[in-house]
Formats: structure tokens, sequence, C-alpha cells
């Protein structure tokens, strides 16, 4: 019996819909709350996040550190945030190798806000376990193994069916008579199964350019092969094995030591921290809006501090390098001075958001991933209606006689099967 290939496809499209597409739906839904999560950490910790202005000067990186740790010990700063608007309190983030009794095996202490001035606590973040939760089932589903486990390869699976859908999709719903009402506008009006169609068709039809950058950046992380060859085809170099490691690695081979080799004074003596700050203030940091300054940790010896010069855009992330021992700088690199594939490559999570394209194209991302758990009921609700149409269909078949369909589809209005 000959199948056709519209037939192979529908099938494949809605056989893909009952499996991936609840996965799509968690995914999209965790994917679209992620979006804002600045935004809702800020607001959520509000009270804790402001401060006075006083007419004082204000703590440095280095005893800002010693407060923390004197306030918390057993636990190793990671990282120290500092904004370019003087009424925000910096905030510390503790290091993954350093845990306190009350920290959980496998999770991070709280990040805290600091006061300027006199490094007192503030608070821990609000939310920020929240959002580690919601991270964790967004990427690996919050199965066993986190990035390592099957989790991954689910949700990298699941991308990949993203995929499939599109190019499908867009091929079932292809009409005989190309018009933008055929195309873009949802007949709503249609009783049935031709009006969840047409909603089902037409929501995809709009969102398939952002489903497209969406299902092709979250591949960055489930397969290394494909961040390899898109790292490739985006810059002209090979990816780096073990580029994902912490920060504090990648930032003490850009001078090409590693700790072992630094000498004894430089060990035994504590990072210079306030003198990497100063230079970084002095010059490219004097218009930062907001600075993550990464202390050296145990295999690692430069001082890495990342910055964005305007806090409107999140992509354009700089770095400067400085040395542990004596705080000079070692390499500055600009956002701005790479070209558009590493600025692609290098910001592959902004891009992945919308964000790299600027704060509208970031709204339509979340909009898009909230409306992932709507395509999968309207795509749900067409299955169940064309499998009671089949049955009543086959039934009345039956009574008079006849047979059925030999590919047991039904055509919908508008030249596609559903």
């Amino acid at each position: 019996m000959f199948v056709s290939l519209r037939t192979v496809l529908f099938r494949l499209h809605w056989a893909l819909g009952l499996t991936a597409g609840l996965v799509l739906a968690l995914v999209g839904v965790t994917g679209a709350m992620m979006s804002y999560e600045e935004a809702i950490l800020d607001l959520a910790n509000a009270d804790r996040a402001q401060v006075a202005v006083q007419d004082r000067p204000v703590l440095g990186p280095e005893a800002l550190v010693a407060r923390l740790s004197a306030e918390r010990p057993g636990l190793r700063v990671g990282a120290l945030t500092f904004f370019g608007d003087p009424a925000l309190a910096p905030r510390a983030r503790f290091a993954d190798d350093a845990k306190a009794g009350d920290v959980k095996p496998g999770g991070r202490a709280p990040s805290v806000y600091l006061d300027p001035y006199d490094g007192t606590l503030r608070g821990e973040v609000r939310g920020e376990a929240t959002f580690a939760t919601i991270r964790g089932l967004h990427r690996w589903l919050l199965l066993p193994g986190e990035g390592r486990g099957w989790g991954r390869t689910i949700t990298g699976a699941a991308a990949l069916a993203l995929l499939v859908f599109l190019a499908t999709g867009l091929v079932l719903r292809w009409p005989k008579v190309h018009a933008w009402r055929i195309w873009l506008k949802p007949s709503l009006r249609r009783p049935g199964r031709p009006r969840y169609w047409s909603l089902h068709a037409v929501a995809g039809t709009w969102l398939l350019p952002v489903y497209a950058v969406i299902a092709l950046t979250g591949l960055w992380w489930s397969y290394d092969a494909y961040k390899s060859a898109a790292t490739w085809l985006l810059t002209g170099e090979v990816a780096v094995k073990g580029a994902n490691k912490p920060a504090e690695a990648r930032a003490d081979r850009v001078g090409g030591r590693k700790s072992a080799e630094r000498t004894d004074k430089g060990a035994d003596a504590p990072p210079a921290l306030d003198k990497a700050w100063a230079a970084f203030r002095a010059e490219e940091g004097a218009s930062a809006a907001l600075a993550t300054v990464t202390p050296p940790g145990p295999d690692a010896a430069r001082i890495r501090i990342r910055w964005i010069a305007e806090a409107d855009a999140p992509k354009a992330r700089n770095e400067s390098i400085f040395d542990a021992a004596t705080g000079a700088r070692l390499s500055l690199s600009r956002f701005s001075d790479k070209p558009l594939g590493r600025q692609i490559a290098d910001s592959m999570l902004e891009v992945h958001r919308g964000r790299f394209f600027g704060a509208a194209f970031a709204l339509v991302f979340c909009l898009a991933a909230l409306a992932m758990p709507l395509l999968a009921v309207t795509g749900l609700v067409l299955y169940v209606l064309r499998r009671r149409a089949g049955a009543a269909r086959g039934s009345a078949l039956r009574r008079a006689g006849g047979g059925s369909r030999p590919d047991g589809t039904g055509a919908m209005p508008g030249n596609a099967p559903t």
C-alpha cells in the first residue's frame, strides 16, 4: 500500500507532538520565567538591594571579602557584583568548592547583599533557590545527573523535535492559494476542528522564526559536537573542550600560567583585588553600569572583571584580566571590538533569550515560549478530535458495508491534515 510523503510527515508531526510536546511545553514555560529572572529578583529584593547614599567612601573588594568571610566562615567568595548606581548594594556569590554546614550537598550557599559602607550583611537574595529549581527543570528536567544525565539528553532531543515540528508543520500547511490571510490570520469563527487547526497553524507560522532561533541556540548546550560545529561556522575557530569550566580557570589561562607557577610570595599573599579594582575604575570601568569581580580560586592566578557599559545592553559584556599578585592589567577585551560571529558565540545565552536583539525581541521570545503550551494543547485537541471523527467515520462505513481510507487521515480545510 502506497503511503504519500504528506501522510508520513503528518504522522511524524503528531507522533512527536504526543511525546516531545509535553517536554517543550514545560521547557517553554520555565524559559519564559527565566527571561526576566534579573528583573523579578530585583523586585523581590528591593528592600535589601537599595541603600541610602552616604557622604563617605565605600569599601573595596578586599574589605568586603574579608567582612563576608568573617560572617560566613567556610565559604569562599566566588564573585562580587558592583553597580554603577550608588544606591544599589553590592552582591556576593559564593563558590561551589567550599560549603558550610547549612548548605545541602550539591548545592550552593545563597548569594547575599552587602552594605557598601561597612560590609555588613543585608540579607540573602530572595527567590534565588526558586530560580535555581526552575533552571534545573528547564535544562535537565530535575533528573539525576543534572547536565550530564538523561535530562540533558531529553531536552536536547526536544530541541531537535522542535526543528522537525517547524519543517513538517510548514509543509503540511502549505496552501494551494497563497494569501496573507491564509498564512497569518486565524479563522476562529470556523467551528470544531477547523478552528483549532487554524489557531495551531497560524500561531506556528507567526512564531516559526523565533522557535528556529530558540531551538538552534538551545542545542548549543546539549551536544558538544554541535557546539564545536557552530563555533567554527561563527568564528572559524574550533571550540576548546572544557570551555565551560569555572571562570577562575579560564581567567588563569589568559596569562599562560597556572597557579602552581606563581612565586611563593604571590602564592602566600592575598590577591590584589583593590589594586585591580582601582585600575579598572580609573579607566574602562569609569562608566560601567555593572561589574562582576571574580577573585582567583584554587586553580587560577588571575582576577577577572566582566562589565557592561550600558544597563540596557546585557549582551555587551566586556572583560578585563588582572594579575592576582600585583593587580596589573594583563588584557582587555571589549565586546564592540569583536566580529559579529564572535559576539554571537560569546553571547549565545542572550541570543537564546532574545536579549541579543534588544528589549522588544526579548519580550517576543518570552511570549513565544509561553505559547508553547498553547501549541501543545491545540495539537492534542486536534489529535483527539481527529481520532473521534475517524472512529465515527469508520463505524458509519462499516454499517454501510464500506471501508476506510487507506492512509487513515482526513483533510482539513486549508489543505492540511490534522
